[in-house]
């Protein structure tokens, strides 16, 4: 964090010792201890945030929501204001790029986000480029040999000098192994991992600010996401976490031979430098090259389609940043997909959620859509549902005189978020990755093949999806894992009506309600509640005794604990006979 690098040189920060001293030494050189130093590197950086801000147009922060109260005064730097010409989503662009790394990454991850952000600003940030004056060589080999103990000379027979691409985390050689097979060596910049966390405090300190003093910081829990945020660009820092990705991913394509994963060489990688297998083809984009060399583009975009599916629906784990860089064709029509840092994951549970949304989409099922959508995010307290109901008919109502070949999913995904953000639905981050993920893919095989259609394309990988699902394999096993956790609830209800009945006593529950409902059906509610708790006790009662009876099994049959436990378990059998009669004479 000290003496910290910067890579733009009007930037205002201090540069580190050429000798690569540690911050200690310079601390001790300087006669400043290393807390003296923080601060002082710490108002620097705020200064120049602020500066760069201001540089751009965006004084107004600090009237409307008071952040400099956060970052402190700006300080008035000569030189020509932003253009009159640019738009504020290209002035909010050029500043983050020249704010450097976090803010790049934080700006890809706001382009991601329609939900927080109007369509203009989601065009602009999605043009922020990902690059970085190159790191010098002597550098980069000091990196090396910190990591591996020699020179990198000596650990590849093979590495060259110029890098093949400089991005803003880490910084990409050729070289070759001992063997002679050609590999990529991934080398994060150095200082990085400081300048990284100096930001990321700052962020995190503004988010906290605008989440107490501004309602829509409150409204979208800028401090959640802020910390989000912080997770994954941490993630992205760790390479190991990246080759661990790329090698899950490639498992999933065992048996597939459409996905070309890169081989990850760990005894030449570490959690800053990634060591992987060279992979070379015609970029994705290029129409040009892949006509003349005779690719079938439509078949090229049903198999870009195909390798999204399966990561999402058959694994529930996928690439998350897609673009076309990242792709590479070979000579035989298979794609070779590059940079695993950043990934999503969904589980089980929002999967089969996903399909039932996409099921009351097809079927314009506006209620069971609801359900869908409060079981896939967060909903506020204040939720009307009668509104939110109101405004998917709305949406669906769009969608009746299409087929379903004209559908987007891109705008689904985009009309959905828009309606959740507008209802105060906080929907999981992995979802908004799948939605970016979903848009790259559409707009790739879009380009790749104009008569490309996602949506229909997608049919027999949901039914597929569907069927695995309900399977009975899979039945049997959630109706197994449910058996588990109701003999738990049985085995721990005693001791859970325990401790909550202590709560109680002392005054740390606090129950607060409203009803507004007819009597009559407040009654029936409260007899339904009361035949529940009834099923419960009585479900744990013969559960219970039924594995105490496996267990106590005293010598003589006569005896009185035998003998007890029996009229136990008799009366547990007839509580359920009584429930099951009251439950048929309430039917009739």
């Amino acid at each position: 964090m000290f003496g910290l690098t910067s890579m733009y040189p009007d930037a205002g920060l201090e540069t580190a010792d050429s000798d690569g001293a540690s911050a200690a030494e310079i601390s001790s050189r300087s006669g400043r201890s290393l807390e003296a130093m923080s601060r002082q590197d710490s108002r620097k950086r705020y200064r120049e945030i602020a500066g760069v801000l201001a540089r751009h147009g965006f004084e107004w922060l600090w009237s409307r929501w008071g952040i400099g109260r956060v970052l402190g005064t700006v300080e008035k730097r000569s030189g020509a204001g932003p253009s009159p010409t640019l738009t504020q989503p290209e002035r909010l662009r050029l500043a983050l790029e020249e704010l450097g790394p976090t803010f790049i990454k934080l700006g890809q991850m706001l382009s991601t986000r329609p939900d927080l952000l109007p369509p203009d600003y989601i065009v602009e940030l999605s043009k922020l480029q990902d690059h970085a004056p190159t790191v010098p060589y002597d550098e980069i080999a000091s990196i090396v040999r910190r990591e591996f103990g020699e020179e990198p000379g000596a650990v590849f027979p093979s590495f060259e000098v110029q890098p093949r691409a400089a991005a803003s985390i880490a910084q990409v050689h050729s070289a070759k192994l001992p063997d002679g097979a050609p590999v990529v060596v991934k080398v994060r910049r150095p200082h990085i991992e400081a300048q990284v966390e100096q930001d990321l405090t700052i962020l995190g300190q503004v988010a906290r600010f605008l989440a107490q003093n501004a309602e829509f910081g409150k409204r979208l829990d800028l401090e959640s996401l802020a910390d989000e945020f912080s997770t994954t660009l941490r993630n992205e820092l760790d390479f190991t976490r990246e080759g661990q990705n790329a090698e899950r991913i490639a498992a999933q394509f065992t048996d597939d031979p459409s996905l070309l994963v890169p081989t990850i060489y760990w005894e030449y990688s570490t959690h800053c430098v990634l060591t992987m297998q060279e992979i070379q083809g015609i970029k994705i984009d290029d129409l040009e090259a892949l006509s003349a060399a005779g690719i079938d583009r439509q078949e090229l975009a049903k198999r870009c389609a195909h390798i999204a599916l399966v990561q999402v629906l058959d694994h529930g784990f996928f690439h998350a940043d897609p673009h076309p860089g990242n792709f590479f064709v070979q000579p035989d029509g298979v794609i070779g997909l590059l940079d695993y840092g950043m990934v999503g994951q969904l589980s089980d549970r929002l999967r089969a959620s996903l399909l039932r949304f996409a099921m009351a989409i097809s079927r314009h099922d506006s209620e069971r859509l609801v359900d869908e959508l409060l079981a896939l995010g967060a909903a506020p307290v204040s939720l009307d549902r009668r509104r939110l109901k109101r405004d998917l008919e709305n949406l669906l109502t769009r969608y009746d005189r299409r087929a379903l070949g004209e559908i987007s999913a891109a705008q689904v995904f985009r009309d959905v978020t828009t309606i959740a953000q507008n209802h105060g639905l906080k929907l999981p981050s992995d979802l908004i990755l799948l939605a970016r993920v979903v848009a790259l893919d559409e707009g790739l095989g879009a380009k790749l093949d104009p008569d490309f259609k996602l949506i229909e394309f997608a049919q027999p990988y949901f039914k597929r999806f569907w069927q695995k699902n309900h399977s009975l394999r899979a039945v049997a096993r959630r109706a197994g894992e449910g058996a588990i956790d109701l003999a738990d609830l049985a085995i721990d209800l005693p001791e859970r009506l325990v401790r909550l009945s202590g709560m109680i006593e002392r005054g740390e529950v606090t129950v607060t309600s409203r009803l507004e409902v007819p009597e009559e059906l407040t009654k029936k509610v409260q007899r339904a509640a009361n035949r529940i708790a009834v099923s419960v006790l009585t479900a744990g009662l013969i559960i219970g005794l039924s594995v105490m009876a496996l267990v106590y099994r005293p010598a003589g049959s006569e005896g009185f604990g035998y003998f007890l436990l029996k009229t136990l378990l008799g009366v547990g059998v007839a509580s359920g006979v009584w429930l099951a009669i009251a439950l048929w004479k309430s039917t009739r």
